[in-house]
């Protein structure tokens, strides 16, 4: 049965629509008119009201009536920075002299390099513990939660990094980083659904975003840290940044203890009582009561929505009628990161070193592209209220197809020519400071609010496997086409990587909807009616009721009545 909630009548019109005056301002974004029938969405009243009041709230209003919820998703988005700074210890690490000396071959120059299998070795290691702990997760935390599974991830890591400190060879390096793999996957799509889980509709483009200013964090800490031991001469050189990973798990777990747990995976659990009272944490005490009671309609009946939809929580549910089609979309979505070029980033070290430039301007120009990216990722929170997701991300792809086709011609240049140098790295830095505007963090928002509440965990899991499937190709093709003792491309791999970003472009035009602004019960409408991508945006919710059946209501209908009668 549903739990008992206050009865507050949001104003009607006479077609009994809920509307926004044209004249209000949502989060800074520029004023449209947002419909919203009961009819179709199968609203009760205090369903509508929790749905009409977020989408009239203000970005202040939403802070100051959900900070704590801010507060709490911030914090387990923490775990992000973690991961980030490991990510790219492996990929930079190649660039580091000691280490290449203790772990790589030496070449008939007399200088000493890892070679290219080991190299894509490294870091697909890592990628296919990352794939099993994607999939544990689905299952984990679907099953006891989001804190239980963060608070064992993070245990898990915590033992893990005493393998790759002590590693002696490059076997047992191999193995460290396999086995930490498994919890970085946990943390890879958590973060992301806690967040759009806990927070309002105002406030989840931020808060889902904000994972990847996490990710640019521990980057950018990785990358001064490298700076400051790449002097070294000895094996500290490499095991100094290994041993400053064990400065973030305790605290993380010690935090998460007291982190409320999602309201929507409470509902899910038929935990009715639960999610109430994490809602009270979740949301401001100054907050008038019938909020927390409208709030959880809401997400019951959004839920019993889906469930009127598609049934099932399974992997297999995924692939099913209407979820068949959002699964490709966040799927494809996170797959583009890694198409459009992004391993680059990662071995930004490694590539500037083959690009000509010497050891300490490398890592310098690797420092300064992190602390792009997170200005970058700040600036598209911006740009995300002014012009939605989907332009914002045809945008990017626009301009990085462009970049690396600079880069490509660049790369024609003679090595010796220093001006064509300069501007390969330049164009990287620019490279860095769009995708972090761009694709990068409008990644995270997409795949978080475009997948079903209720299979949301496990089609986030299957679009980070994808993306992880597309590194591991990405990986091998990158360290083939950088490595001189391989292909030795140097800056022409440009031209391979903009005709990917040039397709990735043309699926986004066609199959990428507009989220902005909508809640999750009407996103779940628009999906049932098959609306076109283009038009998601434009698309009057109230019209469907006359252009199309809405199938998920009547059902959604026949259930409630089912339940009445028993």
């Amino acid at each position: 049965m549903s739990p008992q909630h206050s009865k507050v009548s949001p104003p009607y019109n006479e077609r009994g629509t809920v509307t926004k005056d044209q004249n209000a301002v949502d989060d800074g974004a520029a004023p449209r008119r947002v419909s919203i029938n009961r009819e179709v969405l199968g609203q009760s009243n205090e369903a509508a009201a929790a749905t009409e009041a977020e989408h009239q709230r203000s970005l202040w209003q939403n802070l100051k009536l959900h900070h704590h919820a801010v507060g709490w998703s911030v914090l387990l988005s923490t775990a992000i920075i973690m991961e980030g700074f490991d990510i790219v210890l492996i990929q930079s690490l190649l660039a580091v002299a000691e280490f290449q000396r203790n772990f790589g071959e030496q070449l008939p120059d007399g200088s000493y390099q890892v070679t290219a299998a080991w190299q894509a070795g490294f870091t697909n290691g890592a990628i296919v513990g990352e794939l099993i702990g994607l999939m544990l997760n689905g299952i984990i935390a679907d099953k006891f939660g989001f804190k239980k599974t963060m608070i064992g991830a993070l245990s898990l890591v915590t033992a893990f990094i005493f393998i790759p400190f002590f590693a002696h060879n490059i076997v047992q390096l191999l193995v460290g980083l396999i086995l930490m793999g498994i919890p970085w996957g946990v943390f890879q799509t958590l973060t992301c659904t806690y967040a759009a889980e806990v927070c309002p509709t105002g406030l989840r483009a931020y808060l889902t975003t904000y994972v990847n200013l996490c990710w640019v964090i521990g980057q950018f800490l990785a990358s001064a840290v490298l700076v400051g031991v790449q002097g070294r001469d000895d094996q500290w050189a490499y095991r100094i940044p290994y041993a400053l990973q064990w400065l973030w798990p305790v605290p993380l777990i010690v935090g998460i203890f007291f982190a409320p747990e999602s309201p929507w995976w409470l509902v899910r659990k038929q935990r009715y009582d639960e999610a109430k009272h994490t809602l009270r944490r979740l949301i401001s005490r100054n907050a008038p009561a019938s909020t927390i009671d409208e709030t959880l309609t809401m997400i019951h009946e959004t839920n019993e929505l889906e469930k009127s939809i598609s049934e099932g929580t399974s992997y297999v549910d995924c692939f099913k009628g209407v979820d068949l089609r959002r699964t490709e979309i966040v799927c494809v979505t996170w797959l583009i990161q890694t198409a459009a070029g992004a391993t680059f980033m990662g071995y930004s070290t490694y590539f500037y070193q083959q690009a000509g430039l010497d050891d300490n301007s490398a890592f310098r120009l690797s420092l300064g592209q992190y602390g792009l990216g997170a200005v970058g990722t700040v600036i598209s929170w911006f740009l995300m209220m002014r012009f939605g997701r989907r332009t914002l991300y045809l945008s990017g792809l626009i301009l990085l197809c462009a970049l690396w086709l600079i880069i490509g011609f660049c790369g024609l240049a003679p090595r010796d020519n220093e001006r064509a140098q300069q501007a390969i790295g330049s164009m990287l830095l620019i490279f860095t400071f769009v995708y972090d505007c761009t694709i990068g963090p409008v990644c995270y928002s997409l795949v978080a609010e475009l997948s079903s509440t209720r299979l949301r965990q496990k089609s986030v899991v299957l679009a980070r496997n994808l993306y992880n499937v597309g590194s591991i190709i990405c990986n091998i093709l990158v360290t083939r086409q950088l490595n001189p003792g391989a292909w030795n491309w140097g800056a022409k791999t440009g031209f391979f990587w903009g005709g990917s970003c040039f397709l990735c472009l043309v699926w986004t035009f066609f199959r990428l909807p507009e989220p902005k602004d909508r809640t999750y019960a009407e996103l779940d409408v628009l999906f049932e009616n098959k609306v076109s991508a283009r038009k998601f945006e434009s698309t009057v919710i109230h019209e469907l009721a006359s252009k199309h059946a809405p199938a998920a209501v009547v059902r959604e209908k026949e259930a409630s009545e089912r339940i009445e009668k028993a």
